[in-house]
């Protein structure tokens, strides 16, 4: 069986030395760099080859990859690497690493084309002054063969090892038995929507029920599928942690299968976590000269990789165990084992941010890739905020009295083409159709300029100043491909002393032709979630296929199980609020003496929580509660759901969309209940005006607007499966046949309006 390796793997696997350096320096942006290619290639002769497809055998090991560029006429491979600033104060690791991938593409081609010997050209090009620094050697085939072996050797038993466990795993999965005796009711329908979503590549979305098991049932079938579909890579995108522990919690429960004793799964599952939760030394930078974590870090990554994969769960705790043993950062370690995995967990940022590290690494390496998106209702809100970008001019004008002097002159003209924007602007806030070019030109100015200077003097640069290059950056970048998906606002804040400032937004409206290629390189993907419908304003702002599949579920539940009461005696609106806290402790604390068990109470925010918590505890000291706090740590949130035990008593108050709204798994006795104390229904607002006018240019007239507004979608499909009400003392009971008890907290989100 050969192995398939790229040509840049293979390097970055063998030929990467020394520290780990990821001090800030100004780089060129994707497209910058494909203009750099661009322009270095037309400068080249009519014979010139771009783009040059190649593809050796060493033993079993395919190496394969495309040169940047071949000129017959001097007989000379290219690499062309595009860079800012001074060439010299490239790492020298860099260096190494760019002689080896071009080395190997010159062997390739001598071997492909008969030649003896080649020259072999490492091209920098500058793309702010457009020069190019030509690095030359020449070297024979035979020269160019033996450094081809040496990599293909030091990474062939790797690769031998991996190819034995994609044998192994196939055998395995191939064998593989859903992990309970039976299907729960609408699990099988769902199991099978997905394994044959995944048969014919095509995409699907499905509605179905909490509480029926859909993780197990979404991840069961891919698993199952993976080795007739020469799967390489499940992705499971969750919204926020509590969908990620659940997803590790139903691949232990697959891994160990039915049968007691039995060897377990041989799959590898990393938990990909954010940089600011796995990092050891927060207060150092990423490098050699700060942290000893960076110090070597390409020396002794190897034996922390081969002890990684033979973990074969890597979660936040494990990965952090191995990467400490090894003197290695646990972060850039759980990057490096993306490759080596077979299942990935982490947020959908990884997959469908405007940088995801997913979708790059499943393009670049030609991934056969299967996504899986839970609580898929929170993408369309999650996606706009990823193609959106924000400036804030108070936050800009301290940024610029630190600027060192270089930049005085033009930041201030940003400074006056900001004013000028809203210069005739009455209303405190209003949308604009477009961008001022002379804004965005004097912003893209002040990019480049930070960005010498930068280059130059990284020292002078401020903190504040930094945040400003990287927020205006952003802006700019979204700035070049603003269209009707997107709208472009400013609200206007009168400062003490009648001083002006304003916030510019570019906010996305549309996110569909962003996550369209994303979905599009995906061999499959399966959204599902409770609450998906109706499924053609997910499909259309989402930008699925129009070929896309989609289900609904059945529920098993019946309706007696759930009841829904509105309190009509009591207003939680905001001038009410403080009213509002005697009688709601009250009806908490009747409602716990009437049927004793665990409860969860929601809250708006932490301040109206903090009143009812300080308020309940002194009235009711006898009965046990816990609360959710400001900035819980992962080890908190966890703690937090502990305190849910089967028959366990007591009352936990948390903020309504926080780490606890959703996604939060809590069966059998270990909730038996919610309280939700939220505020009005969403008003038409500018915002929300402009987003109708946006979607009647995109989706045409007629749309159905209710789903722009977060929570009136799930009134009306509550609405719609009302099936009994009921009036008692002083409640309105909502008999619904479609969820469980446990999803009270679903059925009233924050926006109700309690009166």
């Amino acid at each position: 069986m050969s192995y398939v390796v790229a040509v840049r793997t293979l390097c970055e696997f063998t030929a990467k030395i020394g520290d780990l350096d990821l001090r800030f320096t100004p780089a060129p942006t994707a497209q910058q760099g494909i203009a750099g290619h661009g322009t270095v290639v037309s400068r080249r002769g009519k014979y010139y080859e771009a783009e040059v497809a190649l593809s050796g055998l060493y033993k079993q090991l395919r190496v394969r990859g495309r040169a940047d560029g071949y000129d017959p006429g001097y007989n000379r491979v290219e690499e062309i690497k595009t860079y800012r600033g001074d060439l010299h104060a490239m790492p020298d690791n860099h260096r190494h690493l760019h002689w080896s991938q071009v080395k190997v593409y010159a062997w390739l081609l001598c071997q492909s084309r008969g030649l003896k010997e080649m020259n072999v050209a490492l091209v920098y090009f500058d793309i702010g002054t457009q020069k190019e620094t030509m690095l030359s050697e020449k070297y024979s085939a035979q020269t160019l063969e033996l450094h081809f072996d040496q990599l293909c050797e030091r990474f062939i038993v790797w690769a031998e090892q991996e190819a034995a466990h994609r044998l192994t795993r196939d055998k395995a999965l191939t064998e593989l038995r859903f992990p309970h005796a039976e299907f729960r009711p609408g699990q099988r329908h769902l199991a099978e929507s997905v394994y044959k979503a995944v048969l014919s590549g095509r995409h699907l979305m499905a509605q179905a029920p909490t509480g029926i098991g859909k993780t197990v049932a979404t991840i069961f079938p891919l698993l199952k599928a993976s080795p007739g579909q020469k799967i390489d890579k499940i992705f499971f995108l969750a919204a926020k942690t509590p969908g990620r522990s659940l997803a590790l919690d139903s691949i232990d429960l697959i891994r160990a299968g039915r049968e007691e004793g039995a060897p377990l799964l041989p799959i590898r599952v990393l938990e990909l976590v954010a940089r600011d939760k796995a990092c050891e030394h927060p207060d150092k930078a990423c490098h050699g000269e700060s942290c000893p974590l960076a110090k070597g870090f390409y020396d002794r990554v190897a034996a922390a990789r081969q002890a990684a994969v033979q973990a074969v769960v890597l979660d936040q705790q494990s990965l952090r165990a191995i990467a400490l043993a090894h003197q290695v950062c646990p972060y850039y370690l759980s990057q490096e084992l993306v490759r080596w995995s077979d299942v990935v967990v982490g947020d959908y940022n990884y997959y469908f941010d405007i940088s995801a590290m997913l979708y790059g690494l499943t393009a670049e390496n030609e991934w056969r890739a299967a996504v899986l998106v839970d609580e898929a209702h929170n993408m369309v809100e999650r996606a706009r905020k990823m193609y959106s970008a924000e400036l804030d001019q108070g936050s800009f004008r301290y940024a610029r009295k630190s600027a060192p002097k270089a930049l005085k002159t033009v930041l201030d003209r940003v400074n006056r083409q900001w004013n000028e924007l809203y210069r005739n602007q009455e209303a405190a806030y209003q949308v604009y159709h477009s961008i001022a070019e002379k804004f965005l030109f004097a912003l893209q100015q002040a990019g480049t300029d930070i960005t010498d200077l930068m280059t130059e003097e990284p020292e002078s640069i401020s903190p504040e100043l930094q945040r400003f290059y990287f927020d205006a950056m952003q802006f700019s970048k979204l700035a070049e491909v603003f269209g009707e998906h997107s709208m472009f606002d400013i609200t206007r804040d009168t400062q003490a002393g009648n001083r002006v400032q304003a916030t510019l937004c570019i906010r996305n409206i549309v996110p569909a032709p962003f996550l369209k290629q994303r979905f599009a390189i995906a061999h499959s993907a399966t959204l599902f979630s409770a609450t998906l419908g109706p499924h053609h304003f997910y499909s259309d702002m989402l930008g699925l296929p129009d070929d896309t599949a989609w289900i609904d579920v059945e529920s098993p539940f019946m309706a007696q199980q759930l009841s829904v009461r509105i309190a009509r005696t009591i207003s939680t609106r905001y001038q009410h609020r403080s009213h509002s806290l005697a009688p709601i402790a009250k009806l908490i604390a009747t409602q716990y003496g009437n049927v004793p068990g665990n409860y969860l109470a929601f809250f708006s925010s932490f301040d109206y929580l903090k009143q009812v918590v300080d308020l309940f505890a002194g009235q009711y000291p006898d009965i046990t509660i816990w609360q959710q706090s400001r900035g819980m740590g992962e080890s908190e949130k966890q703690d937090f759901l502990a305190r849910f035990t089967d028959g366990g008593q007591g009352i936990g108050f948390a903020v309504l969309g926080g780490a606890f709204a959703e996604g939060v798994d809590l069966p059998g006795e270990r909730l038996i209940g919610a309280f939700v104390a939220t505020l009005g229904l969403p008003q038409m607002n500018p915002i929300n005006e402009e987003m109708r006018l946006r979607m009647d240019a995109i989706f045409g007239k007629g749309y159905d607007y209710t789903y722009l507004y977060p929570g009136l979608q799930k009134v009306v499909q509550a609405a719609g499966r009302v099936i009994r009400t009921q009036e008692d003392q002083g409640f309105i009971h909502l008999i619904d046949d479609r969820f469980g008890r446990t999803d009270v907290m679903e059925l009233l989100p924050a926006w109700w309006r309690v009166q």
